[in-house]
């Protein structure tokens, strides 16, 4: 029932809006930036401090880990919470060096339950940042949940209002086949209509196209 339900409600998502073509990033590398960036922020904040950075040809590991915490806020200030989030990414370039030698390649073969554990113990990483690198940058089987999946699902009476991240998480994870790009695009479809149907304060149900 439950599997039925999920599988209607994206092939209706899907038949709307189609193909949403994230994560928009030109490698995993730039994903994983990304996922750290657009913490509390839009993605247009986001892809300024992107071109930051690639206007200084830095956006790589060693480019990134070459520059001083000050130089790195200075580059992303787009981004907002500017000094917070070069701290966060000198964390997560710290662990990147230390277990994985600075290769993203060597992330790849890691095995997915021992990655996650890993990326949720860097300062700064929490769960929906940590799915989001293994998604989309590094093509593991996670489902992620943002707020919108949240709200859209607890409307539909799949999951309860103020769902936990795991619980919300687990409805995807049980009920769908375990297939990266199913829930690649899942997810952007949720995001989606999060953003012009399913709004916080004044939803567009009338002509949402989970209407029925």
């Amino acid at each position: 029932m439950i599997s039925r339900r999920l599988g209607s409600i994206y092939q209706k998502l899907y038949a709307c809006f189609g193909r949403q073509h994230w994560w928009p990033a030109k490698s995993p590398f730039e994903v994983m930036v990304g996922a750290i960036l657009t913490q509390n922020t839009n993605w247009v904040n986001v892809e300024k401090a992107i071109w930051n950075l690639k206007e200084r040809r830095v956006l790589f590991p060693k480019g990134l880990y070459g520059l001083t915490e000050k130089q790195l806020a200075g580059l992303i200030r787009p981004a907002g919470y500017y000094n917070v989030k070069a701290k966060r990414l000198r964390e997560f370039l710290t662990f990147l060096f230390r277990e994985y030698q600075g290769s993203v390649a060597r992330m790849f073969s890691c095995d997915t339950r021992r990655l996650r554990q890993q990326l949720l113990r860097v300062n700064g990483i929490g769960p929906e940042t940590a799915d989001s690198i293994l998604l989309y940058a590094l093509k593991k089987p996670v489902f992620v949940v943002d707020a919108y999946t949240r709200r859209i699902f607890s409307r539909h009476k799949l999951v309860s209002e103020g769902v936990g991240y795991d619980e919300a998480q687990g409805l995807f994870m049980r009920h769908l086949k375990k297939d990266t790009q199913l829930f690649n695009e899942y997810h952007a479809l949720i995001v989606r209509l999060g953003k012009e149907f399913c709004l916080k304060n004044k939803p567009r149900c009338e002509i949402c196209p989970l209407k029925h």
